[in-house]
């Protein structure tokens, strides 16, 4: 059998993408990108799940993100359930970029409130991405669940996934803003007020919401 040149490419750019050097990863990644083929899908995939570098994994999800979705979708939705986190994220975080509206049956509340950080912060941004018109306020009540949760990074990433939702988020946030828990109250709080006014920043909108919080308010006073 003759070996094409293009069949040589291939070759080279799949053994790139497993050097041991990130900046050999990362020109690998940017040629298949470049010159999307089939046979490259299963190895960025396989990558995606595995690669230490950021912005290798970045060009990872760009060069998925240049072939056809009738070959990534099933991949990626098969990464969703995958044992090992960084595959669940970054299969979630190429689903939002792709932003194909078959993903959404994949954006269960399982994946919603998955108990690793990344995982969670990749799943609220795609869900906000692929949300098909009227499913939005039972979005905003699941993610609702999730106020207070981790550290400042998690709780931003939670708050701009809600707020792009608009409006409809305002009765899941009523409702976690009279919460027993006064971190989640104190969420809530900062949230509505990003909702209201977006030129707020987040670390503004936090500590105002603790102080509210700690002085025994709820926000709701005199509206």
């Amino acid at each position: 059998m003759m070996v094409t040149r293009q069949d040589t490419d291939v070759t080279r750019a799949l053994h790139g993408l497993e050097d041991d050097r990130s900046h050999v990863r990362l020109r690998a990644a940017l040629a298949v990108g470049t010159a999307p083929d089939p046979r490259f899908v299963d190895k960025l995939v396989e990558r995606c799940a595995v690669e230490p570098e950021f912005f290798v994994r970045d060009m990872l999800t760009w060069a998925l993100t240049r072939h056809p979705v009738s070959m990534t979708l099933p991949e990626l939705l098969r990464e969703v359930h995958s044992k090992r986190a960084q595959a669940r994220s970054q299969a979630l975080h190429t689903l939002s970029k792709i932003g194909d509206p078959q993903a959404w049956p994949a954006i269960t509340r399982t994946v919603l409130v998955d108990a690793d950080d990344e995982v969670a912060r990749s799943a609220w941004r795609a869900a906000v991405v692929l949300v098909p018109e009227g499913e939005e306020s039972a979005l905003a009540m699941v993610l609702a669940t999730q106020l207070g949760r981790g550290g400042r990074e998690t709780q931003l990433s939670l708050s701009r996934a809600l707020v792009a939702l608009g409006d409809v988020i305002e009765p899941a946030l009523l409702a976690a803003a009279a919460a027993p828990d006064p971190i989640a109250r104190a969420h809530a709080l900062a949230t509505e007020r990003l909702l209201r006014d977006p030129d707020t920043g987040f670390e503004y909108a936090i500590e105002e919401a603790k102080r509210v919080v700690a002085l025994g308010g709820s926000g709701q006073e005199g509206r």
